[in-house]
């Protein structure tokens, strides 16, 4: 991802379709509907037994209104055979495509196109599936279930259903994943390697990262409480969302019309500690600041921030003395969007589908809300509440927002964040 602006001129990326698959539903409407709602989708679900962890709540997408199509599932032969994960990954990748207006398959349409895809852990909840089924009965155990485990099943799936022939790259770095998969999509779009760039992060829930967070006491009770008093820590989601990019120029003289464009990424990497964060959000600002230069924009112009806002007391906390470092005391008025409030941590894909919520904000002029309340903080003052514009309870109209923030923070220490601004007809 590019770190300093070119002397060049920057080719401008328009954002011409997007998809996205959450716990709100199957596809974009349902994602927005639910969060204008300003309902959480953080609670009991059924994707494993959970009964022996200390919390009990999950994002989980569920069949149903908007489940996948059966012209979807005919049309992709080996859909019963992928894992949940590559179906997330197909839904969101095709409802952008098909929202860009492309016709399929893209390398047969005369379409250099690439896959960039995060994901943190990939077919990893039909390994356990398998395990389970081997060490209690060796007759059920299927090894099709392995076949799926690789963590560049979803991105690979996107591939052979959308005929690309181009690059096709999966970006593992746990929940910045997504975001960095955006921003190298972005980084071949913008130097011609190739024409349209799909892409996006798909994750489905396991229990290897649910049992592993549980263990960390990085998991809420209750559904998460992004900066907020007494947040004791995240909830887990899953999904995937797709952005397709291509250039304004080309998008505009096909007949597309953009959604957004992304404007700049940045990264870093706080090289700080395994799991906690740089309490100084160094790391974080770095990333931020780079996306920022990227775009050739100074932090004045930013609207609004989709917050990483995990709900982790050191978390929240590192984020926010990043969005200080960055913005100065105009980062207490900067209105913040906490979008894993009501969709939960969706991993690999989280990035991702922030990414795909921060182009709706701005594509309505509006932001959508989290669900009010707090609880009585810690005495260690670690889960005080945090002096940033939260929008809680009911949607905030921003009409005239241009820029936004999204934030993606890794453990680890690997940050990315990126830069989208409006479409706007009169500047194509």
């Amino acid at each position: 991802m590019r770190q300093e602006k070119s002397a060049l001129p920057v080719r401008r990326v328009a954002v011409s379709g997007a998809g996205a698959v959450s716990g709100l539903g199957w596809g974009v409407r349902a994602l927005w509907d639910g969060l204008r709602s300003g309902r959480t989708a953080i609670r009991p679900f059924a994707r494993f037994d959970h009964a022996l962890h200390r919390t009990h709540l999950a994002a989980e997408v569920a069949d149903g209104d908007g489940a996948p199509p059966e012209e979807l599932i005919r049309d992709c032969p080996d859909w019963r055979r992928l894992s949940v994960a590559d179906r997330f990954a197909l839904f969101a990748a095709l409802e952008a495509v098909r929202q860009a207006g492309l016709d399929l398959p893209l390398a047969e349409s005369g379409t250099e196109a690439g896959v960039w895809f995060g994901s943190s852990t990939g077919g990893m909840w039909e390994s356990e599936r398998f395990f389970h089924r081997y060490v209690t009965d060796r007759r059920r155990s299927r090894l099709a279930d392995l076949a799926a485990q690789q963590v560049n099943g979803p991105g690979d799936a996107v591939a052979r259903r959308l005929g690309v022939t181009g690059p096709v790259q999966t970006i593992s770095s746990a929940c910045s994943s997504g975001a960095l998969a955006l921003g190298a999509a972005l980084d071949a779009v913008r130097s011609g390697t190739v024409e349209v760039a799909v892409a996006g992060g798909s994750d489905s829930l396991c229990q290897l990262t649910y049992a592993g967070f549980n263990a960390l006491r990085a998991v809420d009770e209750g559904p998460c409480l992004p900066f907020r008093a007494g947040r004791a820590g995240m909830s887990f989601g899953e999904g995937a969302a797709v952005l397709v990019l291509e250039p304004l120029e080309r998008a505009l003289e096909r007949g597309a019309t953009p959604l957004a464009e992304l404007a700049g990424a940045g990264s870093s990497c706080d090289a700080h500690h395994m799991t906690a964060p740089d309490p100084s959000g160094a790391g974080a600002a770095a990333a931020l600041a780079s996306a920022l230069r990227d775009a050739g924009l100074a932090p004045d112009a930013v609207d609004f921030v989709n917050a990483h806002a995990t709900g982790t007391p050191l978390n929240d906390a590192a984020e926010w003395q990043a969005l200080r470092s960055v913005f100065g005391e105009r980062a207490a008025e900067i209105p913040a969007v906490l979008t894993k409030a009501l969709l939960g941590h969706l991993l690999g894909s989280a990035g991702a589908l922030e990414a795909v919520v921060t182009v709706l904000c701005l594509l309505h002029g509006e932001l959508h809300p989290a669900p009010g309340g707090e609880r009585e903080a810690g005495e260690d003052g670690q889960s005080a509440a945090l002096p940033a514009s939260l929008v809680l309870d009911r949607p905030l109209p921003l009409p005239g927002a241009r820029t936004a923030v999204s934030t993606s923070l890794a453990f680890g220490g690997s940050n990315a964040a990126l830069v989208f601004s409006r479409f706007l007809e009169t500047t194509a």
